[in-house]
């Protein structure tokens, strides 16, 4: 197992983190195959699927979602 380091996050840029964040994200995804999602991940899916079939949850569009979020924090 490989030793735990500090990254010294707060004493980057905003553009560094991103980088960083990034960096990490494409190093992950080649992995995709082989990460396995967290039993809580499942059971969370399972009760968004419930109460979406319950009529308790609705759903909308990536373009509809981007505008209320975009409203929201405006």
């Amino acid at each position: 197992m490989m030793n735990r380091f500090e990254v010294p996050i707060a004493q980057l840029s905003f553009t560094q983190k991103l980088d960083l964040m990034e960096t990490l994200w494409a190093d992950m995804a080649t992995h995709e195959k082989t990460l396995e999602s967290p039993a809580w991940h499942a059971a969370i899916l399972n009760e968004r699927e419930a109460a979406l079939d319950a009529g308790q949850l609705t759903v909308s569009d990536w373009a509809e979602a981007k505008e209320r979020i975009k409203n929201n924090v405006a």
